[in-house]
């Protein structure tokens, strides 16, 4: 079987013909060139109104990357024309094989991205005879068709969070598809602002805004002001993630000041090794750490006031009623604040600050929280972790919706 039969079955052009098929086995690594000419009377076709038109001159012989065939490189040569369009001038001609000035073919920039979704893009360049800059132009090549062609329709609950992506203060908003049926990622913005998330809004468009009925997100208080602005419609709900977080963050800080309060003191180091005999939920201790939390329980420390508190407050999302939770809420604020523990007294002063917020977590249903957007962000740690860090935020975010965002690839005659 002739190798242009094979082209012919996996990528046919109507207006263009495959020619002469030739190994070349010196200077360099083994390559196949493949010439192809255009159909006699084929009219070239304007790169920018994609009429077709005359044909102005013929420039010199360019080369296109195809799929390698058994591990050899194949190329496609071919000498562009320009095309006399009456309304746009003299334009370089379109080819159905290539986009811009692309030098790999559309369907090597599919097959690559692919493979990108799978591989580190270094691996990807190496085995596939390319560059990482070629991957990755490939890989911007497929986002930006799939950001084109994605359906956004149906989108009734989104999450909102942010991302560290380098070292110091860096991050990225991020925003997720949260229904039922469907958990990607649907924008990136830099930084953390009111700006970034009004930006996604603007992208987003009033009409699909509109149709949001569920929004979760933390804390932070510029999301909590834009979306309080723009998604007026939709229940905002704050869930238990990041509010346990928070207490958790706040009983670890009330140990380690006990601690350094016992040995200025002289004191037995009591609190020793107990960290996280305090943090982890009493189920996932192992029976090392529950004798060891026994034995602190005996004492009377402000950790061990903490901790009950705490626990106390698991009771919290066992209600059904939004009433009667709020009137836990209400009791739970109370208690700690008179506990003289000023990390607690600090969460309960917040949560009585966004205790409506907190509320709407029952009148959902408990049907959406954050711990979905909390497992799509380790998808992000593992992308950028796998990559060993990207060196701008631009190819982050491609990469990051090349992994995760679901998007459609371009269509193609043939599977790879």
């Amino acid at each position: 079987m002739l190798l242009k039969t094979l082209l012919n079955h996996v990528e046919k052009h109507k207006s263009f013909v495959y020619e002469d098929a030739y190994l070349v086995t010196d200077d360099g690594p083994d390559r196949i060139k493949v010439k192809v000419r255009p159909r006699t009377n084929a009219k070239p076709i304007c790169s920018v109104c994609e009429r077709p038109g005359c044909i102005y001159d013929t420039l010199s012989e360019r080369s296109f990357q195809f799929i390698p065939l058994w591990g050899i490189a194949v190329v496609l040569l071919y000498a562009m024309r320009r095309v006399d369009c009456p309304d746009c001038g003299v334009k370089v001609e379109k080819v159905p094989w290539a986009h811009g000035k692309c030098r790999l073919t559309t369907s090597f920039s599919r097959f690559l991205a692919v493979w990108a979704r799978r591989l580190a893009w270094t691996e990807v360049a190496s085995i596939f005879g390319t560059t990482w800059s070629r991957v990755y132009d490939a890989v911007r090549w497929v986002v930006a068709w799939g950001r084109e062609h994605q359906d956004l329709s149906g989108i009734t609950a989104i999450g909102i969070d942010e991302v560290a992506y380098k070292k110091g203060h860096n991050y990225l908003t991020v925003v997720y598809q949260l229904n039922g049926d469907c958990r990607r990622l649907l924008w990136i913005g830099k930084d953390r602002t009111e700006k970034t998330l009004h930006e996604f809004f603007s992208w987003f468009g009033e009409t699909r805004t509109a149709a949001i009925q569920f929004v979760c997100s933390d804390m932070w208080k510029p999301y909590l002001n834009v979306i309080r602005t723009c998604a007026q419609n939709a229940l905002h709900i704050l869930d238990r993630f990041h509010i346990m977080a928070n207490m958790n963050k706040a009983l670890d800080d009330v140990r380690r000041e006990e601690v350094h309060r016992l040995k200025a003191e002289g004191r037995e180091p009591i609190l020793k090794k107990s960290r996280w005999c305090i943090l982890k939920r009493v189920t996932n201790l192992t029976t090392t750490q529950i004798a060891r939390l026994k034995e602190l329980m005996q004492y009377n420390l402000k950790t061990t006031r903490a901790y009950l508190l705490k626990e106390d407050f698991q009771s919290f999302w066992e209600y059904l009623s939004a009433t009667w939770a709020g009137k836990f809420l209400d009791a739970w604020c109370t208690r700690t604040m008179r506990s003289k523990i000023e990390p607690m007294k600090k969460v309960a002063r917040s949560l009585r600050g966004h205790r409506e917020l907190i509320l709407n977590w029952f009148k959902g249903k408990k049907q959406f929280s954050s711990g979905a957007v909390e497992g799509l962000n380790n998808k992000i740690k593992t992308t950028t972790k796998k990559s060993y860090g990207f060196r701008s935020v631009e190819v982050l975010q491609i990469a990051l919706y090349h992994t995760i965002g679901q998007l459609p690839l371009p269509p193609t005659t043939h599977e790879f």
